[in-house]
């Protein structure tokens, strides 16, 4: 939280919002600074405090290691290599999935958009918003 603070007022140092927009741009420069250290020291810290509680309820388990950072797959009991379980298998389909649903909608977004048209083909026939489908399948993704 500290680091987020002395960034935002460093930023604020040279940016020195006047209107309502300067505001607004601002206020979503903070909410992308705080989410970044969130994410940067959020999920480490959060490891760190629970190792000791961790390692007390699953002590044959080394909390800092690669092999360890497959949460699901630990928690599960599930032994192997992470890399082949039917977690991270699902995980690859959901995300190259993904790439493919994002990379097909924009090639007919740009053709219609070229043409000067609506978007009516190829994935754009079945779903409503395609791109943002993609975004939140690769999410998923990610999350598994």
């Amino acid at each position: 939280m500290v680091n987020s603070l002395i960034i935002l007022l460093f930023a604020f140092s040279f940016f020195k919002p006047k209107t309502r927009r300067d505001w607004r741009t601002f206020g979503t420069f903070a909410a992308f600074v705080v989410a970044l250290f969130t994410e940067m020291y959020g999920f480490p810290l959060t490891i760190y405090l629970l190792s000791g509680w961790l390692t007390s309820r699953f002590p044959e388990i080394n909390w800092f290691s690669h092999q360890s950072s497959h949460l699901l797959q630990t928690l599960l009991g599930w032994q192997g290599d992470a890399h082949f379980s039917p977690l991270h298998i699902l995980s690859n389909i959901l995300i190259f999935g993904g790439l493919i649903l994002l990379a097909m909608s924009w090639k007919v977004l740009y053709r219609a958009q070229r043409n000067l048209e609506i978007a009516r083909t190829g994935p754009y026939a079945k779903i409503r918003h395609p791109q943002y489908t993609a975004f939140i399948v690769i999410m998923v993704g990610f999350l598994v």
